[in-house]
């Protein structure tokens, strides 16, 4: 029940206003209405209905437990940073001795403080600063990021990267001249040194960007976070047979169940077009995995002479060095073989190889005369004995 008669009562007058609550509390009379027109609730508890002495009003009303706070608070809204206003020509009274603006006073003045200030030269009076009067709620007043600018960083990047690239760019140049000036100095007859050298020279030259794509990061899987636990080896479909139902004799090939590996063929004596799994070391020792074999060795055997060449850290940039390499050697190779037959010649390259040589006969018909004797040879002698014969005679 709500009413402005906070002063004295007699018993009647309280037993009156009682029996008026009761009945408009049942509906039995109309309820009370405050000075705006709006309707009170007779089921309001008393101690939120009684209007305070403080208020003045003699209207039962329920305006002093509303919210006065009508504007809205926002937020987003922040000081705009570094904002000026307007700037004058002339030193005021009254404004920063050191700057001259007369938003600050000198004790609170942010600028450099020069030889002479602003007060006594009435040159560079420095802008109004632009103050606000800003409402912030709870969250925007504990914000730290209220008011930033995520733009403003892009000129930190910028000058980061710019340097990060200007320092890359120095040192390949001077790991280029390092190389080259060894090369100068270090001449060797190792023709396959030298061309170490030189894949190393033309290595440095490639930009790292088109040399290799190490930066690119793929997403593994086989776990619910993403990641791998281990290396998996020796994947087959589910369809097929596995290696250790080929042969289910007990002294047939060992089957390793950790690895998942089987060295040796399971069936030996099978068909080799029939025989679908002829073991990991047939595998191993044929197509890629020989030529990977191949290349993991020249990079170990590079490796330990000092050059700089790593298969697990840099497989790319290791693969391409190998097949320069084996480029280089064939070269190499060839141009020795062109020198050899410059100098010694070329019997593949001569005239016709005669018949005897060719077919390997050795037996013709051969008739020999000698006046003084008149030593006839017979035919189909052998050509070695007939010649050592007439030499005698003669």
């Amino acid at each position: 029940m709500a009413t402005a008669s906070v002063g004295f009562k007699s018993r009647e007058d309280r037993r009156k206003q009682n029996e008026l609550g009761e009945a408009r509390k049942a509906g039995l009379a109309p309820p009370e209405v405050d000075k705006d027109g709006k309707v009170i609730n007779p089921h309001t508890p008393q101690f939120l209905s009684i209007v305070p002495c403080y208020s003045n009003s003699e209207n039962p009303s329920l305006e002093h437990q509303k919210n006065w706070k009508t504007e809205n608070v926002s937020t987003k809204a922040y000081y705009q940073r570094g904002a000026k206003t307007n700037q004058a020509e002339k030193y005021r009274k009254g404004a920063c001795q050191n700057c001259g603006a007369m938003t600050h006073d000198v004790k609170t003045c942010m600028d450099r403080p020069p030889k002479v200030g602003a007060k006594y030269t009435d040159k560079n009076i420095a802008p109004n600063e632009r103050i606000e009067s800003i409402e912030l709620d709870y969250d925007g007043k504990r914000d730290r990021w209220n008011g930033y600018d995520p733009l403003n960083y892009h000129f930190v990047m910028d000058r980061f990267e710019a340097k990060e690239e200007a320092r890359k760019k120095y040192l390949k140049e001077e790991h280029l001249k390092k190389l080259e000036e060894k090369n100068n100095n270090d001449a060797t007859s190792d023709g396959e040194e030298e061309e170490d050298d030189v894949v190393r020279v033309d290595e440095a030259k490639v930009d790292e960007s088109k040399q290799r794509d190490f930066a690119k990061v793929t997403k593994r899987v086989r776990t619910t976070d993403g990641g791998s636990t281990r290396t998996v080896r020796n994947l087959r479909i589910r369809e097929d047979t596995a290696k250790y139902l080929r042969n289910l004799d007990v002294n047939s090939a060992y089957y390793d169940p950790k690895s998942r590996s089987m060295r040796e063929d399971p069936l030996p004596d099978a068909d080799p077009n029939d025989n679908f799994c002829l073991g990991d070391n047939q595998y191993r020792n044929s197509g890629q995995a020989l030529e990977f074999k191949q290349l993991n060795t020249y990079s170990c055997e590079a490796f330990e002479k000092g050059q700089d060449m790593h298969m697990q850290a840099a497989p790319s940039q290791a693969e391409l060095v190998y097949k320069r390499v084996k480029v280089a050697k064939e070269n190499q190779k060839s141009q020795r073989k062109d020198a050899i037959m410059a100098k010694y010649g070329n019997a593949a390259t001569k005239d016709d190889i005669p018949m005897e040589l060719l077919l390997g006969q050795s037996v013709r018909q051969v008739e020999l005369h000698k006046p003084a004797s008149g030593i006839k040879l017979v035919p189909n002698v052998n050509f070695d004995l007939c010649f050592l014969l007439f030499v005698f005679i003669s």
